[in-house]
């Protein structure tokens, strides 16, 4: 009996002892959070001064959610070059354009160094014929300085109702000054994906851009493809000039090709998580090349890598 008392004693006292290192430790967690969580919130109280201030003292009445806006966009853009914030409006117009039927010039953009840049002129649109090409600079629309013009401004400028004319200047290597282009707006569908026989036995595919159904064209390429002329051997991939698009078209697109190992991988900084993507089943049995030319962006980077891997 008196055994059992001690033995429980000593039972009691270690489970204690445990219980309160474990309490310790927590408070010394919970400090550490309630430090980093005091330290974030003193510099969030600096931008709601900041923001207080513009508010009552600027020269004329501003409109908060363009500086919310900005300011996100501001953080984003302070991490790396390529990580950028959506505003509704502008995420309206990507889905617009990957869905491949909007109005305008056929353009796609980006911004160097504050000045508008042609990425490239999207094929068979009212820009391509008249003539416009990548790494050209857009530093006039309809007569307005384009300098520090935001993408979305840029874009609603040359978007515009079919048969209305519209007036850019082109800055370009080799020209001695600005040179105008005028353009007439049409109602711009995509064909993401064209295809034709060569010959010599080998097919030729051009990916135009990345669409919410460029896998499934291209399927549909690939199989006419094959209906056409079984003694296909071969095939080249295009993707000069193709501006980019949704991920998860070019990971289809990748798989169409590949027959084994890891597409993309991702592992997160918090420990235990990751995510990837495995290739399947190669479905097609051409020997695969891809040609890339200027004017191409990071998902066509990728896109290269997975097929050469």
């Amino acid at each position: 009996m008196l055994f059992k008392t001690k033995k429980n004693k000593k039972l009691v006292l270690i489970i204690s002892m445990v219980l309160i290192l474990g309490f310790v430790m927590s408070l010394g967690w919970m400090r550490r959070v309630s430090a980093v969580n005091k330290e974030t919130y003193e510099k969030l109280k600096m931008f709601t001064d900041v923001l207080s201030i513009v508010q009552k003292n600027y020269v004329e009445e501003v409109d908060t959610e363009k500086l919310l806006h900005g300011a996100i966009n501001g953080m984003l853009e302070a991490l790396d070059p390529h990580s950028s914030f959506m505003p509704p409006d502008v995420f309206k117009e990507m889905k617009l354009e990957t869905r491949g039927v909007f109005g305008g010039l056929g353009i796609e953009i980006t911004k160097q160094e504050g000045t508008l840049m042609v990425i490239s002129p999207i094929e068979d649109t009212p820009a391509y014929r008249a003539g416009i090409k990548a790494g050209d600079y857009i530093v006039k629309i309809n007569g307005k300085p384009t300098k520090d013009m935001g993408l979305m401004d840029a874009v609603k400028l040359m978007r515009g109702p079919a048969g209305t004319q519209i007036t850019i200047s082109i800055l370009r290597k080799g020209l001695s000054g600005p040179k105008d282009f005028t353009i007439t707006r049409a109602v711009i569908k995509i064909e993401s994906v064209k295809y034709k026989v060569l010959e010599k036995g080998y097919g030729y595919i051009r990916i135009k851009s990345f669409q919410d159904k460029t896998s499934d064209e291209l399927k549909d390429a690939l199989n006419k493809l094959e209906t056409e002329k079984n003694s296909i051997k071969g095939l080249i991939l295009d993707l000069r000039n193709n501006p980019g698009g949704p991920f998860d078209q070019a990971l289809k697109v990748s798989d169409e090709f590949l027959d084994s190992g890891i597409i993309t991988y991702t592992e997160e900084r918090a420990k235990g998580s990751s995510c990837g993507s495995i290739a399947g089943p190669r479905k097609s049995s051409y020997f695969r090349g891809s040609n890339l030319w200027k004017g191409n962006r990071s998902v066509n980077i990728f896109f290269r890598g997975w097929l050469r891997s």
